[in-house]
C-alpha cells in the first residue's frame, strides 16, 4: 500500500491545524459577541438603562477588533521573521488564556467600575491574539498548498462559523438548564471557563505541524527584513487599501448577522433561545458555506465570487429587517440562514487565498493580517454603530442601518473591480523577488490595445 507522500501529511496537519485552531479562537472571540448582546449589558453594565447597557457592551465588544490590526501588526513582524508555526502557538495561549480570566471576572455589582475596566482590558488581549492568529492560520495552509489553494486556505474562514456554533451552542446549553437566576449570577462563566481545555487540545494539535515550506525557501531573505510593516506601506499601499475595502462589507454583514440582529430579534419580541438557535443553526451551515465559496473561487476565480457575494448582500440588507420585523420565528431564522449561511460565505470564503496571493513571502504575514483585520474592524464598529443609531432614533427604522450595509458592499465592489484575479499566483515565484515600482501583486494593470 503506496505511503501518503510528506509534503501531503504535512498539508492535512497544516489545515486541520489551522481550522481547529480557529474554531478555538473564535469560539473565544465570538462567545464574548454572543455574552455581549444578551449577557454583559446585564452583568457589567447593570446601572445604565437596557439601551444605553446594550451600547455599552457593544462598546466593549468592539475593542476587541480595534486591537485586532495590533494583533496582526506585532505577530505579522515576527511571523515574517522568524516563522509562523512559533506565532501560532503564542496567539492561542493568549487567547485561552484571556478567556478563562473572562470567565473568572467579579461583576459591577461586586467591585463596581473595575469589572467593566477589567473586561476591556481582556477584551483588548483577545483582540491581539485574534489579529495574529488569523494570518498564521492562513499561510500555514496556503503555504503548504501545492493545488487548490483556495480550499485548503478556505478551512481557516470556516473555522470562524463553526467556532460561533460552538459559542453559541454553550451558551444555549448552560441557560437550558439553569434559571435566569442561575444563568446570570455564574452560569454564564462555564463556556468561558472551558477555554482552558479548548487550549490544551490545540496546542496538541498545533505542535505536529512543521513550518511551511514556502517560508523556509525565503528564510534567508525574512531574517535580514528588519521592519516587515515598513515594507508593505512603502512597497504595497495601494494593495493593503484594496484589500481593506475587499473585506470590508463581509465584516460589516458578519457583525450584523452573528452580534447586532441577537439584540435586535429579542428587543423585536423574540425569546432570546429562538433567535440562540437561528444564530446556531445558519453558522453551522456557514462552515459548508464557506467551504463551498473558497473551492468555486479555485474553478472561477477569487474576484466573480465576492463580487456575486457584494451585490447581493447590498439588496438583502433592506430585506433583512423587515424579515426579523415579521415576527415569525421562521422567518428570522431563514433570514439568518440567507444571510450568514449562503450570501456572506460568498464575499468570506475566498478571502483567505486572495489576501495570501496579494503579497510576497518576506511580508506576507503582515500585509494579509493588516488588511484582514482593518476591514475586520467592520464587524465591531457595525454592531456599536447601529445600537447608537437604534438608540439614538428611539428603536424606530432601520433605513440608515441597511444603506450602511448597502455603501459597505459597493465599496468592496470597486475594490474588487480595481485587483486584477489571483487564483493563478504562484506564492514561491514571489518569495524572494519584490515586484516593480507600479506593478504590486494583485493590482489590475490597463489592457494592452
Amino acid at each position: 500500500m503506496p505511503q501518503t507522500p510528506p509534503s501531503q501529511t504535512q498539508l492535512r496537519r497544516a489545515v486541520s491545524s489551522s481550522f481547529i485552531g480557529s474554531v478555538i479562537e473564535y469560539y473565544d472571540f465570538l462567545l464574548y459577541a454572543t455574552a455581549s448582546a444578551v449577557i454583559f449589558n446585564k452583568v457589567f453594565f447593570s446601572s445604565l438603562d437596557p439601551l444605553a447597557a446594550t451600547v455599552a457592551s457593544f462598546g466593549t465588544f468592539a475593542t476587541g477588533y480595534l486591537a485586532r490590526p495590533l494583533g496582526g501588526v506585532l505577530f505579522g513582524h515576527f511571523g515574517d521573521r522568524l516563522g509562523r508555526k512559533r506565532m501560532l502557538v503564542l496567539t492561542m495561549t493568549l487567547m485561552g488564556v484571556a478567556s478563562f480570566l473572562i470567565g473568572l471576572l467579579p461583576t459591577y455589582d461586586q467591585i463596581g467600575s473595575l469589572a467593566p475596566i477589567t473586561l476591556v482590558l481582556l477584551r483588548i488581549l483577545q483582540g491581539i491574539a485574534v489579529g495574529g492568529e488569523w494570518g498564521g492560520a492562513v499561510l500555514m495552509s496556503a503555504e503548504h498548498a501545492t493545488s487548490r489553494r483556495g480550499l485548503w486556505a478556505g478551512f481557516t474562514n470556516a473555522g470562524a462559523p463553526f467556532g460561533m456554533v460552538l459559542s453559541t451552542a454553550a451558551l444555549t446549553g448552560t441557560g437550558a438548564v439553569l434559571n435566569e437566576q442561575a444563568f446570570l449570577s455564574w452560569g454564564w462563566r462555564v463556556p468561558f471557563l472551558l477555554s482552558i481545555v479548548l487550549l490544551a487540545v490545540g496546542l496538541f494539535v498545533r505542535l505536529r505541524v512543521t513550518e511551511t515550506p514556502v517560508f523556509e525557501a525565503a528564510r534567508n531573505e525574512a531574517a535580514r527584513q528588519k521592519a516587515p510593516l515598513l515594507d508593505v506601506l512603502r512597497n504595497h499601499p495601494k494593495t493593503l487599501m484594496l484589500a481593506v475595502g475587499v473585506g470590508l462589507s463581509a465584516f460589516v454583514a458578519q457583525g450584523t448577522l452573528t452580534t447586532y440582529l441577537i439584540a435586535y430579534g429579542v428587543r423585536a419580541g423574540f425569546p432570546r433561545q429562538a433567535v440562540l438557535n437561528g444564530l446556531t443553526l445558519s453558522s453551522a451551515l456557514a462552515v459548508v458555506g464557506i467551504v463551498g465559496c473558497a473551492a468555486l473561487s479555485d474553478r472561477v476565480g477569487r474576484r466573480p465570487v465576492v463580487l456575486t457575494g457584494a451585490l447581493l448582500m447590498a439588496v438583502f440588507g433592506f430585506v433583512l429587517f423587515p424579515m426579523v420585523n415579521s415576527g415569525s420565528t421562521a422567518v428570522l431564522t431563514l433570514a439568518l440562514v440567507l444571510g450568514q449561511s449562503i450570501l456572506h460565505p460568498l464575499m468570506f470564503g475566498p478571502l483567505a487565498a486572495l489576501y495570501t496571493e496579494l503579497f510576497a513571502t518576506r511580508s506576507r504575514y503582515t500585509g494579509a493580517s493588516l488588511g484582514y483585520q482593518i476591514a475586520g474592524l467592520g464587524a465591531g464598529l457595525a454592531p456599536l454603530l447601529f445600537a447608537q443609531l437604534d438608540a439614538s432614533s428611539g428603536g424606530g427604522g432601520t433605513t440608515t442601518t441597511s444603506t450602511i450595509i448597502a455603501a459597505a458592499c459597493l465599496l468592496t465592489v470597486l475594490c474588487v473591480l480595481a485587483l486584477r484575479e489571483t487564483r493563478g499566483e504562484d506564492l514561491t515565484s514571489v518569495a524572494v523577488v519584490a515586484p516593480a515600482s507600479g506593478d504590486v501583486p494583485g493590482a489590475a494593470k490597463p489592457s494592452s490595445a
